[in-house]
């Protein structure tokens, strides 16, 4: 078991590696550049070459049955779950095969409606203590269920 932490915007990296240490779990985090090395033995900084997606090839690749990935990144998401992955959004939602379809569909609607009117930009929501929360709680939950 491995988590995969789709790394160059993820706000939770040190939450993965806190829950991370506790239950003994190798951590790979994957970017473009940009991140330390850590000292934690558990914890691998992966750097990909530069380019569009070349982190989410990276991972859609390694990740497998028994892994956890964390991305916000529905593609990759799915690639992840079609592997045999469990998902994790880094505001603490599971992405599975269930859900992964309709999320997907949604998102390429969303993207067509901004494409077609240039004042339904930017409709996210922040980042909020109660996502970190629940981030922890749903992380810590999954490494429990694998062990």
């Amino acid at each position: 078991m491995t988590i995969y932490v789709d790394a160059d915007a993820c706000p939770v990296k040190a939450e993965v590696q806190r829950v991370a240490a506790r239950h003994k779990v190798p951590v790979k985090l994957v970017c473009n550049g940009g991140l330390r090395p850590m000292s934690d033995p558990l914890v691998q900084v992966v750097v990909v070459p530069d380019g569009p997606d070349e982190a989410d090839k990276w991972i859609a690749d390694q990740a497998g049955p028994g892994d956890i990935c964390v991305t916000a990144d529905l593609p990759l998401a799915a690639r992840c779950i079609e592997g045999g992955a469990k998902v994790l959004t880094h505001d603490g939602q599971v992405l599975d095969s269930r859900n992964i379809g309709p999320r997907l569909a949604s998102r390429d609607l969303m993207a067509d409606l901004r494409a077609a009117d240039p004042f339904l930009q930017g409709s996210g929501r922040s980042f909020s203590k109660f996502d970190r929360s629940r981030f922890l709680e749903r992380l810590d939950k999954l490494l429990f269920v694998k062990r």
